[in-house]
């Protein structure tokens, strides 16, 4: 569910409509509904009621400020990647103990800020980083919190690039080794283990790959027992799907109901780390009609936004709805809806049909939420668009558009450069 809905033949966000805001900031732009954002987050945290829990929203589907606190404000946590996700999420106003820190490749400096700064754990996804993270506590004086990152070769069915929970993926140990990682751990005298985590992959559409990841786990756990290690905290990840076109991925209490029923009467507090599931259909991308070129194999809609603004459709192939912010008529059309950049590859849509639009009209790209502008470049010295967030009949720019001096902010051209030749 989300609040982008037509009134009279025109897209609203919320209670502001679509055309209004880009008539006043201009197009491309980002635009976030506040509602949507709130109650996909309180869905899904009340879908595990009764259930000790703590749901940390994964910081890389969308790191907005103005939308992680929103997060921070209802009481989540947040699950960060880099040191930048860090930073940004005590900015917000996490607390740092609900922040889980996972990730292959942790600089010092990266581990160093979040030993500093009292993070609930590190997901540790190597027996080399187990190491480097105990160094760097006795180099701090202090004690790490871990989980192991453990890699239980269940296929998500999902695409390729975002499958992690394979053997031939790079992410998290092996089973076998996880144990052999649970005994190092015992022994280092600057690691405290507190848990276990598993993250299978993104975009799910059903229970079942959750479920036999669980089971996996659950058989772990026992094995710890034995040994004598016992966790606090099962982290589940993320992972759980949305509809971007006719995909029908189980509710939040349909995916809380699989997982506390696998989870059984295990004592331990659950972390969940959801993200397109929250963000994805609560923002959408307004782009601007350029131009229409009629061709003798197609036809081709040219927009003000590209693969730049929107990197999803030419990384993944993936699917976005899009609608005109106007409706008129109701003839269609069967086009490819392409951007400005010189490449074959830059196009938010191919062979699709919709709206006969013509130059000068709005069109929202969907479900755009969630790996939308964290994914976004200035290839090609394109500016980043801004964000806008709308609640009720209000809305406030929430990062303004770049202005050509951001675009070289930071350049210099060196001395020897400038020399007479």
């Amino acid at each position: 569910m989300h609040h982008f809905n037509y009134i009279d033949n025109e897209l609203f966000c919320e209670n502001v409509p679509v055309n209004t805001i880009a008539k006043k900031i201009g197009t491309p732009f980002y635009l976030y509904s506040h509602a949507t954002l709130t109650r996909h987050f309180s869905i899904f945290e009340q879908a595990f009621e009764g259930v000790d829990r703590l749901v940390c929203f994964s910081g890389k589907a969308n790191s907005s400020l103005a939308i992680l606190k929103i997060f921070a404000d209802l009481g989540g946590g947040l699950d960060i990647v880099s040191g930048g996700e860090l930073f940004r999420g005590l900015k917000a106003g996490f607390t740092p103990q609900k922040i889980v820190y996972s990730g292959v490749g942790k600089r010092i400096d990266e581990i160093d800020a979040a030993l500093s700064n009292g993070i609930l754990m590190f997901n540790v996804e190597s027996l080399e980083e187990l190491e480097l993270i105990d160094q760097r506590a006795k180099e701090s004086g202090t004690t790490a919190s871990v989980a192991l990152r453990v890699n239980p070769n269940v296929d998500p069915k999902t695409h390729p690039y975002i499958s992690t929970g394979l053997r031939k993926n790079k992410f998290g140990i092996d089973m076998e080794t996880a144990l052999e990682g649970y005994r190092a751990a015992s022994r280092l005298q600057h690691i405290r283990m507190i848990g276990i985590d598993c993250h299978i992959g993104s975009q799910i559409t059903e229970a079942r790959p959750f479920q036999d990841a669980l089971d996996s786990l659950k058989e772990l756990v026992h094995q710890l027992q034995h040994m004598d290690i016992h966790i606090r905290y099962l982290d589940m990840g993320g992972g759980l799907g949305i509809t971007y076109d006719d995909e029908k991925p189980p509710l939040p209490s349909e995916y809380a109901r699989a997982i506390v029923e696998s989870m059984g009467d295990l004592p331990l507090t659950l972390i969940l780390e959801p993200g397109r599931v929250i963000v994805g259909n609560a923002g959408i991308l307004v782009t601007r009609v350029l131009y229409r070129k009629p061709g003798p194999d197609k036809e081709f809609i040219i927009v003000d936004a590209g693969m730049n603004d929107l990197m999803r459709p030419t990384l993944y192939s993936a699917y976005h709805a899009i609608k005109p912010v106007e409706l008129s008529g109701g003839a269609t059309i069967r086009a490819d809806v392409v951007g400005p950049i010189c490449e074959s590859g830059d196009f938010l849509a191919l062979d699709r049909e919709l709206a006969d639009v013509v130059k000068g009209d709005l069109l929202a790209v969907m479900s755009a939420g969630a790996y939308g502008f964290v994914m976004s470049s200035n290839y090609c010295s394109r500016l980043r668009v801004p964000e806008i967030m709308a609640m009720g009949d209000t809305f406030e720019v929430i990062r303004t558009r770049q202005t050509y001096d951001d675009l070289i902010a930071g350049e210099s051209v060196p001395e020897f450069l400038k020399e007479e030749r």
